[in-house]
């Protein structure tokens, strides 16, 4: 009897702590293996030979492996076999020892003869997504992803069917692309009841968001009798014991010049539950973005990231100038566009050639990004003459001259 996806029927299957057959060891075993590790099956794997990745599954001690071939009587007591060999006498009878025990069985080699099929799998948050199509994998595999993707990313509409829990995310923005955003930060946005957003972060998600979500500009708060980081504090703290999930939305990554930790202390004091979502840091992306590696073989092997946004010969700043200028490799800055004159002359002070590579990136990531090259002795006067401005990011070495926008 012929059947496609239609006339199975689809079940979810607790397989934790009962025994599972994979038949093989090959690139299919491969990609089923850590489904079942994970469901926390106790698998007995039969095969004379596996792929390096399963070899290390069973030296981590995941799983039993019997290194020979299959012999009838190896599924007895199984709940559930997979066979995977390139074998088609093995393959039959082991197909046939299932059928006899009543147990469920999946072929790679026939589907025609298998009693189970394996479905496309993904998982987002507590929801595993199976998807079947008969004869047609990619379009299982394809269905699958837009719907994980869609769960994610919020996208597709799936509410909680139970109040969420009320708090704050501190979520990392990313440099300024939205699709930059991780996974997670952008499903969190896409649940939130609140969200207090910075300059620099993904502006355009917000656009996205439904209308019932209050959108407030941390740049606009009132500050009051407060500093400006008390009051986006107090707002994060007001927000969250209303009852609402709030995400503080930042540029790059909360803990990278981002105050995040501020706000996570604040926040931890007042008792809110708070979940730090990294984001991917500009310090990194956008000289990549711009086609510049931050370390590169036989260039650098060591990269510094330091803020310039006090000046080198300003008793506030934290940052060790003569230190910098020593060392050899990539030196990346953040908010320094606007003092890049006096940091280029500290540097050159304390050692550093004045012929040193630079590149400045402005709005990296984004449909505006712009870059500038020069040295530190001409640096400053390129970014006048350019009119570069905030937010921009500084790389200093030799890697600026690697990759085809280097050398041109």
């Amino acid at each position: 009897m012929t059947e496609n996806a239609a006339t199975a029927y689809p079940v979810g299957l607790r397989l934790a702590g009962r025994r599972v057959v994979v038949l093989g060891a090959g690139e299919v075993a491969q990609r089923r293996l850590p489904g079942l590790l994970a469901a926390g099956a106790d698998v007995l794997l039969v095969s004379p030979s596996a792929t390096p990745s399963v070899e290390a599954m069973a030296e981590a001690g995941e799983l039993r492996w019997e290194r020979r071939r299959y012999l009838e009587g190896d599924l007895a007591e199984a709940w559930y076999v997979v066979i995977t060999t390139d074998d088609p006498e093995a393959n039959a009878t082991a197909s046939a020892e299932a059928e006899a025990r009543r147990i469920w069985c999946v072929r790679s080699d026939d589907a025609e003869a298998a009693t189970a099929w394996t479905p496309a799998t993904g998982r987002s948050e507590g929801v595993t997504v199976a998807v079947l199509t008969g004869r047609d994998p990619r379009r299982s595999a394809a269905v699958r992803d837009a719907v994980v993707e869609g769960l994610r990313d919020g996208t597709l509409a799936a509410p909680h069917h139970r109040a969420h829990s009320s708090g704050v995310a501190l979520v990392g923005g990313g440099p300024g692309d939205p699709d930059l955003i991780t996974v997670r930060g952008r499903r969190l946005l896409a649940e939130a009841d609140v969200v207090i957003a910075d300059r620099l972060g993904p502006r355009d998600l917000l656009d996205e968001l439904p209308p019932h979500v209050e959108v407030i500009d941390a740049a606009k708060i009132p500050y009051g009798r407060f500093m400006a980081q008390e009051a986006i504090n107090n707002a994060l703290i007001e927000h969250a014991k209303a009852g609402k999930a709030v995400v503080r939305l930042k540029g790059g990554d909360p803990f990278v010049f981002g105050r995040g930790m501020e706000e996570a202390e604040a926040l931890a004091e007042a008792g809110i539950p708070c979940t730090v979502v990294p984001g991917i840091s500009s310090s990194i992306s956008v000289p990549a973005a711009a086609g510049i590696p931050v370390t590169h073989r036989g260039v650098a092997h060591e990269f510094t990231v330091a803020s310039g946004h006090v000046a080198p010969d300003d008793p506030r700043s934290l940052v060790d100038w003569q230190a910098l200028a020593r060392l050899r490799g990539t030196l990346v800055l953040l908010m320094a566009v606007e003092r890049i004159e006096s940091i280029a002359a500290a540097l050159v002070e304390h050692g550093r050639p004045a012929d040193t590579p630079v590149a400045v990136i402005q709005e990296g990531t984004t449909a505006a990004q712009r870059r500038v090259d020069g040295t530190l002795a001409d640096v400053a006067a390129k970014v006048r003459a350019e009119g570069i401005r905030p937010p921009a990011v500084v790389v200093v070495g030799d890697v600026v001259g690697v990759g085809p926008a280097g050398r041109a």
